[in-house]
């Protein structure tokens, strides 16, 4: 199968499950993502607010808001177009719908965080396995934006959210792809080996 096709299945298996079945996801993603050393200890965690079916962090960002830990939600770059940047986000920020009809904070240069200075950024998943490879929507926003984490230095934690039904058996990888540190699941928390 190949990538567009693995997407496509994905993404109808995680806009199947009901309501309430998010609601639960959402607080199972919460509860793994603490199992994360580094998630615990962060001071900046990128974050992103849930779309077509994607396991919703909501209930971890309040729960982020209620430690004082600077959260951040993706923007797509006012300039730098196939790019991300990270904005302060809290329960006062102007929110727009971009041009995919996400919302997201409204771009203010003064409250754009470095990536480079991010602890960690947990990014939606459409499909995952057992090795760390990943699967996005398929516009690479993330592996442009995170393209530097492939030198030396410090680079944030990256952690990939996704339900546990988008697992896959084996994922295509390309050259470009960023890899993941971990996976976290609604039902598991599994650093990438």
């Amino acid at each position: 199968m190949n990538r567009q096709d693995i997407r496509r299945q994905m993404r109808a298996r995680r806009r199947y499950l009901t309501p309430a079945q998010q609601r639960q996801a959402s607080d199972g993603l919460r509860v793994q993502l603490y199992q994360a050393r580094e998630f615990r200890r962060a001071k900046s965690v990128a974050l992103y607010l849930a779309n077509d079916g994607e396991i919703s962090p909501s209930r971890t960002i309040e729960a982020l808001w209620q430690r004082g830990v600077k959260v951040c939600l993706p923007v797509l770059h006012p300039v730098y177009r196939g790019r991300l940047v990270f904005i302060r986000f809290d329960r006062n920020s102007a929110m727009k719908p971009n041009r995919y009809g996400i919302l997201e904070p409204v771009y203010r240069h003064q409250l754009a965080v470095s990536v480079r200075f991010l602890d960690v950024i947990a990014l939606p998943l459409v499909a995952f396995d057992e090795t760390g490879n990943r699967l996005g929507m398929g516009g690479g926003y993330y592996d442009r934006s995170l393209a530097f984490t492939r030198r030396s230095g410090k680079r944030p934690f990256l952690i990939g959210c996704a339900h546990e039904c988008q697992q896959s058996k084996q994922l295509p990888a390309e050259p470009w792809d960023i890899p993941l540190n971990a996976i976290a699941t609604d039902s598991r928390y599994q650093p990438v080996k």
